[in-house]
């Protein structure tokens, strides 16, 4: 089953470290995105269960043609997911029902060791954490429904202990049982202890509050609030997300736009749009165009591009990050610089070419997020003096097409004429 396979390469990505779980799952184009996700997230949460079940059954020894990542997720779905129903297990049911009573005795075996009974009990009593786990869970005020002193005192009436504003990675480090903080560095940026479930908090619910990714993944939330920050469109901007879905960073510029100007917001995929149409809504957001069409066909000599750019990744290759920014600068040499940002960020970018330091990485063992990068462009101002002839051209086409996984931004942008706001 096509479901199996693609999350066994969603898997495989996020291991070694390509994308994050949900930059995976959307760029895979499987229709159901959700029950991929949910697949792909319950297998990584069981993994160390999952390959000392797998090791102990000789799975992998008896079927050599069976990919390590893929018979994780089968045995997931085996022995905790839904199991095979019907017909949908395909092709990969007869192979599990070989072993499935030897897998399951491995299982019980697992349980009677660890002394516990029941399936999540065996999560409790797992070897030390690995860094992501440990990172901690940072939670956006909606600022366009609420306000961060009103978020507070919420949970301080529901009994939660409010620590302050931290001051520094120690502090988040140290966040256990019902305290948060306020982020040292950004604003409306509270931090809970690592694996706090806010999902069905009444405040997310309302769309109050802002969880960039769901409980128990990857926290990425303080990393990928920072396009938005360090573009710091004014309200009344026009602002130009790229490859806006799911739409958790469209939610901060139309918060930081205080929903004054225009947001225009592309992607391809119309269910990732459809998606971000109904979290829009829920967030309060009442600035943004939605255009379901490739940006990178617009020429770089639009004027859209004419201010700031952020391009920003959940991925740590560097083929995607400094590479990218590398080629760009010379494309359009002397027409766009980085913009030195956040020198107190202590992670920054590789030394592959002069400037990388101004961009911006994150990861769980640094920076206590997730998986991040972020570089800051700025069109170079041509003196007044100089002559359009003389002005440095940009490139005649668009750039070539990349993966969708990166978000683009640009304020500044003029009106749209009724023709364009159309596409």
């Amino acid at each position: 089953m096509a479901l199996y396979a693609t999350a066994a390469s969603v898997l495989a990505g996020v291991e070694s470290r390509r994308g994050s779980i949900k930059g995976l799952v959307y760029a895979s184009s499987f229709q159901n995105v959700k029950q991929l996700y949910a697949l792909v997230c319950e297998t990584q949460r069981y993994s160390s269960v999952l390959d000392a079940v797998i090791t102990s059954a000789g799975l992998l020894r008896a079927e050599k043609k069976l990919r390590p990542h893929l018979a994780k997720v089968l045995v997931y779905e085996l022995l905790l997911g839904k199991g095979f129903k019907g017909g949908s297990g395909g092709r990969w049911k007869p192979l599990l029902d070989r072993h499935q009573a030897r897998l399951k005795a491995e299982l019980a075996r697992l349980k009677v060791h660890r002394g516990v009974s029941k399936n999540e009990d065996l999560l409790q009593v797992e070897s030390k954490p690995g860094p992501a786990s440990q990172v901690p869970r940072f939670v956006r005020v909606n600022t366009l429904k609420t306000c961060c002193d009103d978020a507070v005192d919420y949970f301080k009436r529901q009994g939660f202990s409010y620590q302050g504003r931290a001051s520094s990675l120690e502090d988040l480090r140290a966040l256990k049982g019902k305290c948060f903080l306020l982020d040292p560095l950004l604003p409306e940026l509270l931090v809970f202890p690592a694996q706090t479930d806010l999902h069905d908090h009444p405040l997310y619910q309302a769309g109050h509050l802002i969880l960039q990714d769901k409980p128990r993944a990857c926290s990425a939330c303080q990393a990928s609030c920072l396009p938005a920050v360090l573009l710091a469109p004014p309200p009344g901007s026009h602002v130009i997300d790229a490859c806006a879905a799911p739409g958790n960073k469209t939610s901060h510029l139309a918060a930081l736009l205080k929903n004054q100007g225009k947001i225009f917001a592309f992607d391809l995929d119309a269910g990732r749009l459809a998606s971000m149409a109904t979290l829009l809504a829920r967030a309060g957001v009442s600035c943004c165009e939605l255009a379901e069409e490739d940006f990178l066909a617009i020429p770089p000599s639009d004027q859209r591009y004419r201010q700031r750019l952020v391009y920003s990744t959940c991925s740590l290759c560097q083929e995607e990050n400094e590479d990218v920014v590398r080629d760009a600068l010379q494309q359009n040499s002397g027409t766009f610089r980085l913009v030195p940002i956040l020198p107190s960020w202590p992670h920054r970018g590789l030394g592959t070419f002069p400037g990388a330091e101004c961009c911006l990485r994150a990861s769980p063992e640094t920076t206590l997020t997730g998986g991040f990068f972020v570089a800051v462009l700025e069109r170079v101002e041509v003196p007044s003096s100089v002559s359009r002839a003389e002005a440095p051209a940009p490139p005649p086409e668009a750039a070539p097409r990349r993966k969708r996984r990166r978000r683009a931004a640009a304020p500044g942008v003029p009106p749209r004429t009724e023709q364009e706001g159309k596409r």
